[in-house]
């Protein structure tokens, strides 16, 4: 139970006047009141945010925690995306129960400091040989953090052997996949609205899976009424790979296997056509823009000018940590703000509208459509910035665009998930953040010994 006091900014729609004041009532996970001078009930804590900045909670919508432990290696520091790939394989493949739970803990706990209150992760890697309950351990992480999660069971089907990209020690067979995908969605899904816990269903991508896994993922998951996700025209090497293995370009070839629809979002979509961006549109189908990534392994810039005109839902996803480096939700949105700059001008997209994909566009994508907005009834996650630091001094003009368009570090002062504080004073809430980054250092020195 928490009234955030006398808020500096509030970017919520249910008041006249963001500059003014507002106070903000939580209890039960939700969001109770927004009125000037609540006076807290007994019981209550009362935190003051008369300098900050207080936003919805960001909501991540594509990213692989595992990668967190082998960012920045020299040998794929220059590399694009098939290359790099095939480069990482080889020490990802070694991947255990521990460095899967640290690797979480990791991802989690950066995306948390940087003001995301919700998010996904894309793992897709089952090594031969690992036993443990990959989604157990990824949940008890999450939860330990207090961070709201909808994770996908990630799915590899097709090996070199087979004519795929990935080594055949990190794919499995089809009935296995789908068998614990099933069980992942019985075990850990919750249909709620509200749920700290959801399930996506997520073939890799068409050059690692087969179209029978994909076509099944898609079956499977409608049943249980669950999205589905996957990487789709990140690179045009991916294209000339459909092209020359399906015949089919690849929009066409989801479209073709049932992948396709209201309940499906893609990560990256740069290269689609005109056309395809029109069939998106009438679709529904979704896209995780995840601009970072697409600049590192120089991927190419995605068309969310025009998607956004079209009505393609569109979402921010901060991608794998080693095509970022980081996990930072609050700096992604300031790539994502200046990348459309690039290609479409200066006007091409505010400060405001990356804020909302962030937030309300992130929420609906991932299947929780009460959160993403500070609204009475809407779920009790936001997060509140310091704006009276050196770093913000002279931009606060307009303090909400500030956080994008200023600051050189993107901590979140105070992240409250459901209710809960999981970030104080700019730290973790629940757990010690050097102990954290030392065993995340163990953990990935040790892979790269092993490899």
């Amino acid at each position: 139970m928490i009234v955030l006091k006398n808020c500096f900014y509030l970017d919520s729609p249910e008041v006249d006047d963001p500059r003014s004041g507002w106070d903000v009532l939580l209890s039960g996970g939700r969001i109770r009141a927004i009125s000037r001078d609540i006076s807290p009930p007994s019981g209550y804590r009362s935190i003051d945010c008369s300098r900050h900045v207080v936003v919805p909670g960001l909501v991540n919508t594509h990213h692989h925690f595992f990668q967190t432990l082998t960012r920045n290696l020299p040998g794929a520091q220059d590399a694009e995306l098939f290359d790099w790939l095939v480069y990482h394989y080889e020490i990802w493949k070694r991947m255990d129960e521990a460095s899967v739970r640290i690797s979480t803990l990791l991802a989690c706990a950066e995306l948390l400091l940087t003001g995301c209150t919700c998010t996904t992760d894309h793992h897709y890697l089952y090594p031969r040989g690992f036993e443990a309950d990959l989604a157990g351990i990824q949940f008890d992480a999450a939860s330990e953090l207090g961070i709201r999660f909808a994770p996908s069971r990630g799915s590899m089907s097709l090996g070199r052997s087979a004519g795929g990209l990935p080594p055949d020690s990190v794919v499995q067979d089809e009935k296995t996949i789908l068998d614990d995908s099933l069980h992942v969605i019985e075990r850990y899904h919750d249909p709620d609205p509200f749920a700290m816990r959801k399930v996506t269903l997520a073939p890799c991508s068409p050059f690692s899976v087969t179209p029978d896994l994909i076509r099944e993922s898609a079956r499977l998951a409608r049943a249980h009424g669950v999205r589905v996700h996957t990487h789709l025209a990140e690179t045009a090497d991916e294209e000339e790979y459909c092209l020359g293995t399906h015949g089919m370009r690849p929009l066409e070839a989801m479209e073709r296997w049932g992948f396709f629809g209201p309940d499906v979002f893609y990560a990256h979509g740069i290269h689609f056509s005109d056309d395809e961006l029109a069939r998106l549109a009438e679709s529904g189908t979704g896209v995780s823009h995840c601009p970072a990534s697409n600049m590192r392994l120089a991927s190419g810039i995605a068309r969310v000018r025009e998607m956004l005109e079209l009505g393609i839902p569109v979402a921010i996803g901060v991608d794998g940590s080693a095509s970022n480096d980081a996990s930072d939700m609050l700096g992604e949105l300031r790539h994502a703000l200046l990348l459309q700059r690039v290609r479409y001008g200066a006007s091409a997209i505010s400060a405001r509208d990356v804020l909302s994909l962030a937030s309300e566009g992130g929420s609906r994508m991932l299947g929780f459509p009460e959160c993403g907005a500070i609204r009475v009834g809407f779920a009790a996650d936001l997060a509140a910035f310091d704006v009276h630091t050196l770093d913000y001094a002279g931009s606060l003009a307009d303090p909400l665009a500030a956080l994008l368009f200023a600051g050189i570090s993107h901590r979140a002062a105070w992240t409250i998930v459901n209710g809960e504080v999981a970030v104080e004073n700019g730290r973790l809430a629940r757990m010690d953040e050097e102990r954290l980054a030392t065993e995340a250092n163990h953990a990935a020195a040790r892979l790269l010994d092993e490899a």
